[in-house]
Order: C-alpha cells, then sequence, then structure tokens
C-alpha cells in the first residue's frame, strides 16, 4: 500500500511539474546549429508544451552535449499536422547536422510518422519515445474527435505505423512506464521495431521528469554518435 502511495504522489508532482512549465518555450526554439552538431527535437504530447521539457531538456544540452530544438503545438492537432510542422522545423536546419527525436506520448507517434511517411528518414538519426500509444489508449475513447480519433486502439493511423515500422532504417527505443495509467505498457512497447525498455514504477508523466529515463536518452544520443 505504501509503495503504491508513493508512486502516486511521484506522479501526481510530475503532472504539477507539468502544468508549472507549460507557460514556457511556446514559439519554436531553433539553436544555432551549425554542420555535424546533434540537434535533439523534443516533440510534447497532448495537452502540453514544448515548456514541459525544460529539465530534460538541461540534461541532454549538458549530458550529452547536443544542442536542443522544439515547437508548440495546439492542443488537439492531428498527428500527420503535427508531423508537417515537425519537418517544417526541420528544413530549417542546416544540412549536415545529426537529427535526433524524442517525443512524449502523442510526440513519440509523430516523430515516427514524420521518419516513415514524410521523408523524414533522410534527414533523422534516430527516434526515442516515452510512453507513446503505439497500439492506441483507452483514454482516447473520452477525446472522439481530432486527435483522439488518432489514438484509439482501432486507428489506421497507428496500423499504419506498426505496418510500416521496418520501412526505413532508423533506430528507435520505445520507453514505457510499468504504473502508466494514460498509455498501458503493452501499448507503449507495441511498436515492433528498434529497442524496448521498460522502467518500473513510473507513471505517463513521470517519464518526463525521471534521472533514470533522461540518462537514457543521453546515451542514446552518446552512442548514436558514435557509430
Amino acid at each position: 500500500m505504501l509503495a503504491r502511495a508513493l508512486r502516486t504522489h511521484s506522479e501526481a508532482v510530475a503532472t504539477l511539474r507539468e502544468v508549472a512549465l507549460m507557460p514556457r518555450d511556446l514559439a519554436p526554439v531553433l539553436p544555432a546549429a551549425q554542420p555535424g552538431d546533434d540537434v535533439v527535437v523534443l516533440v510534447h504530447g497532448f495537452f502540453a508544451s514544448a515548456g514541459v521539457f525544460r529539465p530534460l531538456r538541461e540534461t541532454i544540452e549538458r549530458g550529452a552535449n547536443a544542442l536542443v530544438a522544439s515547437f508548440t503545438h495546439p492542443p488537439g492537432a492531428r498527428i500527420e499536422s503535427i508531423a508537417r510542422s515537425l519537418g517544417k522545423l526541420i528544413q530549417r536546419m542546416p544540412r549536415g547536422v545529426r537529427v535526433h527525436i524524442v517525443g512524449h506520448s502523442l510526440g513519440g507517434l509523430v516523430a515516427r510518422w514524420y521518419v516513415q511517411e514524410l521523408g523524414g528518414h533522410e534527414h533523422v538519426e534516430q527516434t526515442i519515445s516515452l510512453g507513446s500509444p503505439f497500439g492506441g489508449s483507452p483514454v482516447a475513447k473520452r477525446f472522439p474527435f481530432m486527435v483522439g480519433l488518432d489514438l484509439l486502439p482501432t486507428s489506421p493511423i497507428l496500423e499504419r505505423l506498426r505496418a510500416r515500422a521496418a520501412e526505413h532504417d532508423v533506430p528507435h527505443v520505445s520507453v514505457a512506464g510499468a504504473d502508466d495509467r494514460i498509455v498501458p505498457t503493452e501499448a507503449a512497447l507495441a511498436f515492433p521495431y528498434g529497442d524496448s525498455v521498460c522502467f518500473e514504477r513510473r507513471g505517463h508523466n513521470s517519464l518526463l521528469y525521471d534521472p533514470e529515463v533522461a540518462a537514457l536518452v543521453v546515451r542514446r544520443i552518446r552512442e548514436r554518435r558514435a557509430t
């Protein structure tokens, strides 16, 4: 009982932290990158903003010696629309930068749609998803419109993402939280390509602020740089 209470408390704190950071970074953030630089593009989830990534952004900049870009998409925007915005941001970067995309929840789906459907495989080094519902989310039933349609377990968008997962050789890692009540673990690990990692005692928003999750992201960037 105590362990469950502590996990619930941790997720509640993470959610409050997310709410406090939401007013930040509403405008696109595009670093002054040069060819050869590693640029990590952060893509947030439903009803959030790029500001929720502030702690992870600082860890990436410090730990991976990488630059960070981000943008805020409007609530309710669908996967294909957000992916086009992601593509426009990446097009503004100079040729020769190494682009890594880290997406939380909906953002991870957007990352793979860009890679698999919009030619992003030509620009992206790797994608990392944090609690992304590749297998759909039961919560989407509460929003049977706009982006909610994309997140249903029966969504044609998700089916296409899974079916074409290995279409292009862009490495991916799916990160899940064992205590995620928004995106079940099996849904977050339903992408049939790349690596999968499940963190015990982590919830949906906890993944954004967990030191071990951040360390995994940093490690993946460093490893990709070394290839």
